[in-house]
């Protein structure tokens, strides 16, 4: 989470205003999306392209061949630890073009209002529909029923969030946001030495509880149902952004230079004209201090105390003395009792598995006639 953060900071988004666009689908069309990756995307594609429709529209100055830039992150999962596909894409607030010198140009998007995400809204919900008639996944009639359902037919849009060009900060904390895993460990705890398991929610669920009682094997069940499909990239990137676009490089030019000014000094926002970007970049590794000094803003290796830099003194081995160590700082010294070994559960069915040889009855002839004769 925070290296993707830190890395699209740093590497990929250009020192200007992003808009956070959620996408929610309803429940009658989420079975379709959790179990094939190809209708997901489909979706996305369908939500991107109204997207930079409307950036356009709300760009002065942007022609019909303009581009956005976009990263997008499909999340499998909900607040509670529940099957809940959406999409979270960061998108440039403005499109790119060229120019009449044939100069890339970044063209914001001014004037967006709740309305706009509303014609947003609608848009993506008669095109996913009809794409779901063409599909073979809905019935006309069940379509036409779901786009007249009250409160957006179960699509939901919100494009509130926007972060300005200069708060770097704020892009990364978003981005970690959009990345974030499944579920926070910190909410997670044990009932004394029970085996029940207990999460804290972030918000209360419609029934009032604000936490769930789980067993290991139910918080198992959870999350292997959140598992995302095999060869599915966490997170993609569109437009201006996209890996054959011939404008990234371009585009992403400015990143670092922006995140190392930044660091230095804070910076003053952008005006509203269309600026001009230049290449040349290089991308880089981070250490794990370097991770936890952006995220809590602390450089972990630098003691707290005296301000010098920490350094390893021994590597404590004995049994005796770390556990001496952990009583002192309050953990467990002893490690969780193992339960025993068992036999899968006793089935129903009755298999007889006894070898029946006839030494009588011919032996059949084979289906096909195999050449086995090797030519080297």
């Amino acid at each position: 989470m925070a290296e993707t953060a830190a890395h699209l900071v740093d590497h990929v988004f250009p020192p200007l205003p992003v808009r956070q666009w959620v996408l929610s689908v309803p429940k009658r069309l989420r079975f379709f999306l959790e179990r094939d990756p190809q209708r997901a995307g489909a979706v996305l594609r369908i939500f991107l392209r109204v997207i930079e429709a409307q950036l356009r529209q709300s760009s002065t100055g942007a022609g019909a061949g303009a581009r956005l830039g976009a990263v997008t992150f499909v999340h499998r999962f909900g607040s509670s630890v529940n099957r809940h596909l959406h999409y979270h894409c960061v998108v440039l607030d403005g499109v790119f073009a060229l120019d009449a010198d044939d100069r890339l140009q970044f063209y914001e998007a001014t004037g967006l209002s709740e309305a706009d995400a509303a014609a947003v809204q609608a848009r993506v919900r008669a095109r996913v529909l009809k794409w779901m008639v063409r599909q073979g996944l809905l019935e006309s009639p069940e379509a036409r029923a779901m786009r007249d359902w009250g409160h957006g037919g179960g699509f939901s849009i919100d494009a509130a969030v926007r972060i300005e060009a200069w708060d770097r900060a704020g892009l990364e904390r978003l981005i970690r946001y959009c990345a974030r895993p499944p579920f926070a460990l910190e909410r997670l705890s044990r009932i004394n030495d029970a085996e029940a398991l207990v999460y804290r929610l972030p918000k209360p669920l419609p029934d009032g509880r604000t936490e769930l009682v789980l067993t290991p094997l139910e918080l198992l069940e959870r999350l292997a149902a959140l598992i995302p499909p095999p060869r599915v990239h966490r997170h993609r990137y569109h437009g201006v952004f996209a890996p054959h676009s011939p404008w990234r490089a371009e585009v992403t030019a400015q990143a670092a230079q922006a995140s190392q000014r930044v660091a230095a000094q804070p910076a003053e926002p952008r005006s509203e004209e269309p600026s001009t970007v230049s290449s040349g970049r290089r991308a880089a590794r981070y250490l794990w201090a370097m991770l936890l000094a952006r995220i809590y803003e602390v450089f972990p290796l630098v003691c707290g105390h005296c301000g010098a830099e920490m350094r390893i003194l021994a590597f404590v081995t004995e049994t005796a003395s770390v556990t001496r160590i952990l009583e002192h700082i309050g953990e467990p010294a002893k490690p969780p009792r193992l339960s025993p070994a068992r036999g899968p559960p006793a089935g129903e069915v009755v298999f007889d598995q006894s070898p029946v040889f006839d030494p009588v009855a011919p032996v059949p002839e084979p289906a096909f006639e195999f050449d086995q004769t090797v030519t080297w």
